[in-house]
């Protein structure tokens, strides 16, 4: 894991500044390449070699030139594959990576030879253009700005800010979406002329005539043509976990106590001996409706059956309030998810435990039919039989929008994304994996990869999902989804509780699903030191207070305390952003 930077011209000093100001992701070493219309710079984080090993910008073979960020989790099998043409002379995985595209073509290297985890750009020199390339379901984040030269290029956002004209000011189509989907799916972020490569896209650009050649995009799709093999998909699980075990840096577990992350742990514990894994707890556990601590409970048992060496992370009110400004910092982009300081203490957490490399279960619920919702859509009577409709309906699964004084509303926003979201992974003949499917490289990639990646590189960690491995998410899709509902059963990812019912206990099989989270909401009655930082920090006057609904910040009977609570909570992160990053209009 590492940072990445460019910009089309020659500019040193540029490169240096936005390797100090992304420091984080990369204390093992840093360097910068350049030539009179490109420069190159690099953060290094070594995970699978020695630092001198993996030292970037990479001069390839062919005197191109790659900087990476990531890992190819298929490595083993390429270097086997391609035995009788390269011989690495590392164990970093940036030599084959380079050697296959100097060799090969973009999409051949992309699409049918890696697995992997990425965001890189690469410098075709005898084509006169570089590549920009985020992988299957965008784990790896990249973000560009056009400028006069070209286009500069970041792994943060942050990098760009100042080196983009009006990078201040709010794009107001971002924040639409976010307030309506509650993430921003869209290519432009919330700051004005700063975009994102999209999940599993590359962008060819001429360096000649300073302007896009052309695009592709590297998608899972729901092809929903193959049975249950339950014994086939154990295999396929247990290699995924597999290939997420390479490296030399220490690894920490994320276990939430819920079925994905236990089977990684139960993997990952057979295939290194030794784990480290993390959960947390709240103090005090106000039980409403729901006990937080459930997930820990269970979690501590797990780990105590298969012998991981566990830690418990206490969270409290305190860590809200002292953590609330460095998550927004991090963060970048806000979203709809109240826990953020939560998440970014549990990082801060791991990596005080000397953890290098976490690991965690994010995307099995969206790739094996995890979400009541694909339950509820497999037996809709009347399904949408075109993406217009599809659409509409995949977004009106969100219940609390935060609202906003601009005259733009649900129909215009739906307009956008059926231009905007890739109709190539509709499936009309099963809606539930087509669901899934547009969640993986939405959901998933901006909120919770994004959320790793930022929270985690903050303390300098890799973060890995072993089961979004382009592989194991292919074998999943094309499932056909009947079979995720164990057909007349109708539970919940059922194929992976079949899969591993004689290997998993009970209590982790037949656990209902929770969600990680807090009881904020009730700490805001019960702690005066939390409200009097809400109450401090809505009353401030920022570049965002115009343009949120003051009924954003008022009890809603109409939508429940649950939603009205977390309307509440995202319109203050709303306005500490706004503070946090001098936003405005």
């Amino acid at each position: 894991m590492c940072g990445i930077f460019g910009i089309t011209e020659k500019n040193t000093s540029l490169i240096e500044k936005m390797i100090h100001q992304c420091s984080h992701r990369g204390p093992d070493g840093n360097s910068i390449w350049s030539n009179n219309d490109l420069t190159f710079g690099h953060n290094l984080l070594s995970i699978t070699s020695k630092p001198i090993d993996g030292a970037q910008p990479y001069i390839t073979p062919k005197g191109n030139v790659l900087t990476y960020n990531g890992e190819i989790f298929n490595y083993n099998y390429l270097i086997k594959k391609f035995k009788n043409k390269f011989t690495p002379k590392t164990s970093c995985d940036t030599e084959i990576l380079g050697w296959l595209l100097d060799n090969y073509s973009y999409q051949e290297v992309i699409c049918n030879q890696i697995d992997s985890m990425h965001a890189f750009v690469f410098f075709n020199k005898s084509k006169n253009e570089i590549i920009l390339s985020r992988d299957h379901v965008g784990i790896k984040p990249l973000y560009f700005s056009e400028i006069k030269s070209g286009i500069v290029f970041s792994s943060e956002i942050r990098g760009l800010i100042d080196n983009s004209t009006n990078s201040r000011k709010i794009d107001r189509l971002g924040l639409a979406c976010t307030c309506f989907l509650g993430v921003n799916v869209l290519r432009q972020t919330l700051f004005n002329g700063i975009y994102k490569i999209l999940p599993g896209e590359t962008i060819i650009y001429c360096l000649n005539n300073k302007k896009i050649k052309y695009s592709f995009r590297n998608l899972v799709k729901p092809n929903s043509k193959d049975d249950l093999n339950i014994q086939e998909l154990y295999e396929q699980s247990k290699l995924a976990v597999k290939n997420s075990s390479i490296g030399i840096r220490n690894f920490g577990m994320f276990l939430s106590g819920g079925l994905d992350s236990s089977i990684i742990a139960y993997n990952l514990k057979n295939e290194i001996g030794s784990l480290k894994s993390f959960t947390t707890f709240m103090e005090p556990n106000i039980i409403d409706k729901e006990d937080f601590n459930s997930d820990a409970k269970v979690a501590r048992r797990f780990a105590e059956d298969i012998g991981l060496k566990h830690k418990e992370i206490k969270i409290t009110p305190k860590t809200f309030k002292e953590n609330w400004n460095d998550s927004i910092k991090f963060i970048e982009e806000p979203r709809y998810n109240w826990c953020l300081p939560m998440y970014y203490f549990t990082n801060s957490i791991l990596a005080k435990n000397n953890t290098v490399v976490t690991l965690s279960g994010d995307i099995g619920d969206e790739i094996c039919g995890g979400y009541s919702k694909y339950l509820k859509m497999y037996n809709l009577e009347k399904k949408p039989t075109n993406w217009n409709d599809f659409i509409s309906m995949w977004m009106r699964k969100f219940r609390a929008p935060i609202l906003l004084n601009m005259e733009f509303n649900f129909e215009d926003l739906h307009s956008v994304l059926i231009k905007a979201l890739p109709e190539e992974i509709w499936n009309p003949e099963d809606i539930s994996n087509s669901a899934m499917a547009l969640d993986c490289i939405t959901t998933v990639s901006e909120d919770f990869f994004s959320r790793n990646d930022k929270f985690g590189m903050a303390f300098s960690m890799e973060g890995r999902f072993p089961l979004a491995s382009k592989k194991f998410m292919q074998y999943c899709l094309d499932i056909k989804s009947k079979f995720k509902f164990g057909l007349e059963l109708n539970e919940t990812k059922y194929i992976l509780k079949k899969s591993y019912k004689n290997k998993l206990p009970n209590y982790i099989l037949n656990k209902s699903k929770t969600g990680w989270s807090a009881p904020i909401m009730n700490w805001l009655k019960t702690d005066e030191s939390l409200r009097n930082k809400y109450t401090n920090d809505i009353e401030e006057d920022d570049g965002i207070k115009k343009i949120l609904n003051e009924n954003n910040f008022i009890d809603n009977p109409d939508i429940g305390e649950s939603l009205s609570g977390k309307r509440k909570i995202v319109s203050w992160m709303l306005r500490s952003w706004a503070q946090e990053f001098n936003m405005s209009l």
